[in-house]
């Protein structure tokens, strides 16, 4: 439903407007704006079910205006690549309008995801974390962890940053080890969803681990445990890869009638 092509020589069409991670509804209750004539402030995003769509980055978000995660909840989950790519193109354009070299203005270009400086000719594109997400499993039991930021009562899995230098499945070994203080052993690659938080690639996984004793790090993880299938606390919400994680695991174990 979502082409990633540009729009770059298109004078009107839909609007997804954002300011500060928050969209303005359309008319239809959608992220999208009527059918407009666009001006040059709008940036170029891509074509949704074959009609163009630009981005308007504002300063101010109106009262009525959702989260990013807000909308994820509430649409169907064929609306994830768009509004996932309006709110990474849109933090991206509002935390690079200088150079990063030589701290000049830059201009945004139409024809691609870029920013140019004419001063010294370097030119940014959007920011892309890679991080990886990981369901550690015991048997039939997942590992399922805290963070401070969670609503009460909600657990996920294991997460982080791949460091510079680092590969996916070490950084997949290394987070488990500093968050939990478990050692895994094979690690099963599953697959990867983009997180518009702001600019997050989910590489998601899943680990066996070598035993079940927890000894968490009391920063990033507040709180740790295993979890059967049949006694589940409240789990991430359904449009992220960590409860597709989990739920590919509990149906692999009805699958096999444990």
């Amino acid at each position: 439903m979502l082409r990633r092509e540009l729009p770059a020589e298109v004078s009107a069409g839909r609007v997804i407007r954002i300011a500060n991670g928050r969209i303005a509804p359309g008319s239809d209750g959608t992220p999208l704006q009527d059918m407009q004539a666009w001006t040059l402030q709008l940036q170029p995003l891509c074509y949704w079910q074959d009609m163009p769509v630009a981005l308007s980055v504002e300063e101010q978000a109106g009262q009525n205006w959702p989260d990013g995660r807000a909308w994820l909840a509430r649409l169907p989950e064929s609306w994830f690549p768009l509004v996932s790519t309006a709110l990474q193109v849109a933090a991206w354009l509002r935390d690079h309008r200088f150079c990063g070299r030589c701290g000049a203005g830059a201009t945004r270009l139409d024809v691609e995801f870029a920013m140019h400086c004419h001063q010294c000719g370097h030119r940014n594109y959007p920011r892309i974390s890679p991080c990886i997400i990981t369901l550690v499993t015991h048997g039939n039991a997942m590992l399922l962890a805290r963070s401070p930021r969670f609503p009460p009562g909600r657990f996920s899995t294991l997460a982080g940053f791949v460091e510079p230098g680092e590969s996916a499945e070490e950084a997949v070994h290394r987070e488990i080890h500093e968050e939990v203080g478990i050692t895994v052993g094979r690690v099963r690659y599953y697959r990867s969803q983009a997180w518009p938080f702001p600019h997050a690639l989910m590489l998601g996984f899943f680990a066996e681990a070598a035993s079940r004793r927890i000894r968490i790090d009391g920063i990033e993880i507040a709180d740790a445990a295993w979890f059967l299938p049949t006694r589940l606390p409240q789990l991430p919400p359904p449009y992220s890869i960590s409860r597709a994680l989990i739920e590919t695991h509990l149906a692999e174990v009805a699958a096999s009638g444990s």
